[in-house]
């Protein structure tokens, strides 16, 4: 029996076949050069080009974390120096405001206004240089304004800071608008029967009171008062004396001319309207006595009737 051979392949055939395995297969891209061998099989090894990378990547977020530490070192530098300045400036103000000589009060830098002969000018001398050299910014303004209040002749007074080292000082001075006789002199009021002064000699241009004298007759002090508050400033000026033994009896005699019955003080306004007419038009010109304790019915009268 014959021997079977297997049938033979062309030598190109073979060729062809092997170059297409070899180009389905896959490629190992580890495999190592022509005529280098390269283990890959070995712990702890990482090719060349894989390792420079880390090593790369690693140096960048070091520079990286560096430099956001060195710009936060910065930013809180600024911030803390900031506070530092902000601080510095407020101690400087403070220093110069309480303990600066710049700020501390010159006698020669106040600005008084409104002392007239009835007002003490030595004693508010005397209450403002207590604050010589004080710093302006601690002068209790409202106090120094309440101790020239209770001076004599002072009704009221403001007081206001002028920097950087003066005061400006206003005083509202009291008007007396009557005397009253007291020992062996003359006592001085205002219309709020406040004490004004006091002089020797009956004053020849305010009108003399003469009413009883003591602290249960105030009431019959502020009628007579309210009478010199209403009349017009050009029969005041004639008033030679007021007087009045009750509340309701008020009279005042003109200079050179009749006695005028007042009454109370009830309707004063309209009864100085009245005296005001009568004088001006002549009707009470020869009578000696003028009675507008009825200001609606005045009548005149001699001193005989």
């Amino acid at each position: 029996m014959a021997e079977r051979r297997p049938p033979s392949v062309p030598a190109r055939r073979l060729h062809t076949e092997q170059r297409r395995r070899d180009a389905s297969a896959p490629r190992d891209k580890t495999a190592a050069a022509p005529g280098r061998t390269l283990s890959t099989d070995a712990p702890g090894r990482q090719p060349v080009k894989r390792r420079e990378r880390v090593d790369t990547v690693t140096h960048r977020m070091q520079e990286r974390l560096a430099e956001r530490r060195r710009t936060e070192r910065r930013r809180a530098a600024v911030k803390w120096g900031r506070y530092g300045l902000a601080a510095a400036v407020v101690v400087l103000i403070v220093w110069l405001a309480l303990r600066s000589p710049l700020f501390s009060l010159d006698p020669a830098k106040v600005e008084l206004s409104g002392v007239t002969p009835e007002v003490d000018a030595m004693a508010i001398d005397a209450v403002l240089a207590e604050y010589d050299g004080a710093s302006l910014a601690l002068l209790n303004v409202p106090h120094i304004a309440d101790q020239l209040r209770d001076l004599v002749g002072v009704q009221d007074a403001t007081v206001e800071r002028v920097w950087p080292a003066g005061l400006r000082v206003a005083i509202t001075p009291r008007h007396p608008v009557a005397a009253i006789a007291s020992g062996e002199g003359f006592v001085l009021l205002d219309a709020d029967a406040v004490t004004v002064g006091e002089v020797d000699v009956a004053p020849v241009n305010l009108p003399i009171l003469d009413i009883p004298l003591g602290t249960d007759n105030d009431r019959i002090l502020d009628a007579v008062l309210e009478v010199v508050r209403n009349l017009p400033q050009d029969v005041l000026d004639r008033v030679s004396s007021v007087g009045a033994q009750t509340e309701d009896t008020v009279t005042f005699t003109l200079r050179d001319g009749p006695r005028v019955e007042w009454g109370s003080s009830q309707d004063s306004a309209l009864k100085a309207q009245v005296l005001d007419v009568m004088l001006t038009s002549g009707v009470a010109s020869t009578a000696d006595v003028i009675d507008v304790s009825a200001p609606t019915l005045p009548i005149t009268r001699h001193q005989d009737s």
